[in-house]
């Protein structure tokens, strides 16, 4: 939210809390309603595979905390049901535990169950299995998808049911979802799309939960679901009816990540912009996409080609840290609008309109008023005369004014990688590494025994694969005779993909490889290559990188090599030869013959099996072994892998996701500055072009051993190097704050380190911004000594701001300011602590 001279009071409340009996939860045309009571409704997104089981307790207290209610989440479907009636709620994907640990602290849920989330996820959620059964048309009026899609519908139902975690049954669940963004898609669908909305409507309906339930972005929801809006923005959308509440479903606060792409931002200021904007229109229940975004372990990530992290910019980072100011600004506002709440679920309001995109509206109840002052012009400040007083009001900012003034401020983090302590020094050359190559020969010929299927035509990935691994072997063999057109003429090998990426052998000989250009997912390889008399053998390796997850029959869109396949030459008379090959006999074969023989699960393979001498670098299809020790503490690790090409990494056993290191952002499309105002986009304020798109990688605490050491395996794919790879943790190395008088000074180091040196610290008219502070014309020369008493050595401080705690000025000012940089670390520099 934009800074003004009109300023914002900011009163605490407390969360209401859980009793033994049921909730009554209905909706008005004004707002939510829980036990007779209107509410406005603040929510954040946390998906519960993304992140896992151990940081869930965190990750919702901290949701708490930045003053949320609601906690919502997707279910998704081909993680609980990878094959057909076969399911999975263990670990990180047990639903329920993750429900009951968000009653645990108090707050609802709203839980979107689709089952389609599209969610950056892989398949959008559906089981590739599905795509297998005949006749099956997804999302539309057909008996097979339908049949499906409420078998697990109700599965889900019944299990909230059985466990009592309904509003209805005294549990936490004030809301559902059936389907999930079919508006923005279901024009090809024609009327079967629209018999098949009515059909979800009537489905979610039976089940009789005693809680509503939404549809978000559909603008012809049936009654009774709820429509809700979805974007950047939502304070201009309004629901289908008069009678249900304005409700957004997804705020993103950023974006997500793809590969060969920058780094996107979205301002603490817009977002929180967009936020203010929303209540002042009329809204009521808003929550955010993301809160927290996680890490895409495994293959989970869809896209294509979107990153293993799905921080999302998001107010708690990927590794679960409060991302400032983001967080901090945010919680204040909740707070502010939750102070308000009566006034706006149950007021009448006005707007006055004073031309140039700027708004006053007000708010009336029981003799008390509210003001939000909206100026949404992108440019240009604002100075009005409001209630006989003038405001000026910042470009793209909203000031809300109950009866009293403070301002909105926020700690600023600067978070740093720290080097693994546990280990020897010198690490990462301490890293003692082995290999192996991945056996891949004995996949390469069609005739070698193992699992395959076979048929005359190139068929889709998804079909052979049912999505279990990201690889899927395309092999055949043909005759050459003396006699034949090519023979004695340079021959190339041409095939057409959408595969994402191709690995080409001949006769047993690695020719090449290629990967898709991110949004070119379709492409032409070719490659000179030697045939010989007698018989040839040709083995295609296709690759995927996430499969497809949002789109109007997004599940149809191929992926593998469908050809087609050719053998070209030129004759002497420049005439072109072709030799097309697709209807050969192709024999199929799912993944590499490492990930069958589990070589990323240590018991699985045996030590000597694993090379220490000759390590190959630069090399395709490597197997890495290595051991670490754990980082020493509790901050959130992460492994570097600066210098390895793309694969996978597992820390003992456990995936953590897929990595393509070498692929590097665009050059062009990033900025040093990021002005917030102005309407946002997924390619505004991008930072780190021309470098990789993902270097760090989560490794949760969960997934290594108290005692003793970790494994780490790579299978490196497209070449690189390990020696560069290290584990490290990553935590708060410096804070800032900028606030006005009147308002309190907090600083917090988020976890085990202490506030051990003051950088800077002016009371009084400060210049700059954060990161580049300066001491004004004027300041109280007492200032540092009270900030560094009051905060040295601690991991949190607070302090009021006024001259008669951190002295005169002599400023002849309105309002002083603060501004302070602290450092944090594990002990007091020794200057500070003097």
């Amino acid at each position: 939210m934009g800074s003004s001279s009109a300023t914002l009071f900011l009163l605490c409340y407390v969360l209401f809390s859980f009793a033994a009996n049921a909730y009554e939860v209905s909706h008005d045309g004004r707002a939510m309603t829980i036990n007779g009571e209107r509410k406005i409704l603040i929510s954040g997104t946390i998906h519960y595979p993304r992140s896992t089981a151990e940081m869930w307790p965190s990750l919702i207290n901290k949701a708490k905390e930045g003053g949320l209610q609601v906690i919502e989440t997707y279910v998704f479907w081909n993680a609980h049901e990878p094959l057909r009636r076969q399911y999975d709620f263990s670990g990180n994907l047990d639903l329920v535990r993750f429900i009951k640990t968000v009653q645990s602290e108090g707050l609802f849920v709203l839980l979107r169950i689709g089952p389609y989330v599209c969610a950056e996820w892989s398949y959008g959620g559906f089981p590739v299995w599905l795509h297998n059964i005949p006749n099956i048309k997804f999302r539309t009026k057909n008996d097979a998808y339908m049949n499906e899609m409420k078998n697990f519908t109700t599965l889900i139902v019944g299990m909230m049911k059985n466990e009592k975690l309904f509003a209805s049954q005294g549990g936490p669940i004030i809301a559902a979802q059936i389907e999930n963004e079919y508006g923005n898609v279901n024009g090809p669908y024609g009327d079967d799309g629209k018999e098949y909305i009515k059909w979800c409507a009537q489905l979610a309906d039976s089940y009789q939960v005693g809680v509503p339930w939404v549809m978000c972005q559909q603008d012809d929801a049936p009654p009774p679901m709820l429509n809700t809006c979805n974007g950047w923005y939502c304070d201009q959308w309004y629901p289908n009816s008069n009678s249900t509440p304005k409700i957004w479903t997804e705020n993103w606060t950023g974006w997500y990540k793809n590969w060969g792409n920058p780094n996107p931002h979205r301002t603490a200021e817009d977002l929180a912009f967009s936020v203010a904007r929303f209540f002042q229109y009329g809204g009521s229940f808003q929550n955010y996409y993301m809160y927290h975004g996680g890490t895409n372990f495994g293959r989970t990530a869809g896209g294509p080609y979107i990153t293993t992290s799905y921080d999302y910019d998001a107010p708690l980072d990927e590794y679960g840290n409060k991302n400032q100011p983001k967080w901090g600004h945010l919680k204040q506002l909740h707070f502010l609008l939750k102070s308000m709440e009566k006034i706006l679920t149950y007021g009448v309001s006005r707007n006055i309109e004073y031309g140039n995109q700027m708004t006053a509206t007000v708010y009336s109840y029981a003799g008390r008023s509210v003001c939000f002052l909206g100026n949404a012009n992108d440019s240009r400040d604002a100075t009005i005369n409001f209630q006989n007083t003038n405001y000026t009001i910042p470009a793209w900012s909203v000031s809300i004014l109950p009866d009293c003034y403070t301002e909105v401020s926020a700690q600023t983090s600067t978070m740093v990688m720290k080097e693994n302590e546990a280990d020897d020094a010198g690490e990462p050359f301490a890293l003692k590494w082995r290999w192996m190559y991945e056996p891949y020969d004995q996949l390469l010929n069609s005739s070698a025994p193992g699992s395959k299927m076979i048929a005359s035509e190139l068929l889709d990935q998804k079909v052979v694969t049912n999505d279990t691994s990201d690889f899927l072997w395309y092999t055949t063999s043909f005759d050459v005779k003396k006699t034949d057109l090519l023979w004695g003429k340079e021959v190339k090998l041409r095939v057409n993909t959408s595969g994402h990426g191709l690995h080409a052998f001949v006769n047993g000989v690695y020719v090449g490889s290629q990967y898709a250009k991110y949004s070119q997912y379709k492409f032409q390889y070719e490659s000179v290559i030697q045939l010989q008399l007698g018989k040839n053998e040709i083995a295609l390796l296709s690759a995927t990188v996430g499969l497809t997850n949002y789109g109007s029959f997004f599940d149809n869109v191929e992926v593998g090599i469908h050809g087609p396949v050719e053998l070209v030459a030129t004759a002497g008379n420049n005439e072109t030869i072709t030799k097309d090959l697709s209807t050969n006999k192709w024999v199929y074969k799912v993944g590499l013959q490492g990930e069958r023989d589990e070589f990323y699960n240590p018991p699985k393979t045996n030590e000597e099996d694993w090379l220490t001498s000759n390590l190959p670098i630069n090399t395709t299809f490597v197997w890495y072994k290595t051991t670490f020790k754990s980082p020493l503490g509790n901050d959130p690790v992460v492994v570097d892998l600066m210098g390895l090409g793309k694969g996978f990494a597992w820390v003992n056993g456990n995936n953590i996701g897929r990595y393509w290191t070498s692929y590097l952002a665009d050059q062009d499309g990033c900025s040093s500055t990021c002005d917030y105002r102005g309407t946002y986009g997924s390619t505004k304020c991008l930072t780190k072009c021309g470098e990789p798109s993902q270097r760090w990688y989560h490794v949760p605490r969960s997934f290594l051993r108290d005692d003793g050491d970790n494994t780490f395996i790579v299978l490196e794919e497209l070449g690189g190097s390990p020696y560069n790879v290290k584990f490290q943790t990553i935590t708060v190395g410096k804070v800032s704050v900028h606030a006005y008088e009147g308002h309190k000074l907090e600083l917090s180091c988020q976890g085990e380190k202490v506030i051990s040196e003051i950088k800077f610290a002016s009371f009084g008219q400060p210049e700059g911004e954060i990161g580049s502070f300066e001491k004004g014309h004027c300041e109280s020369p007492k200032a540092l000594s009270v900030i560094k008493k009051k905060c040295l050595g601690k991991e949190s401080c607070s302090i009021r701001i006024s001259e008669r705690v951190l002295g005169s000025t002599g400023c002849n000012v309105v309002q002083n300011r603060l501004a302070v940089e602290a450092i944090c670390d594990t002990k007091l520099n020794e200057e500070d602590s003097n």
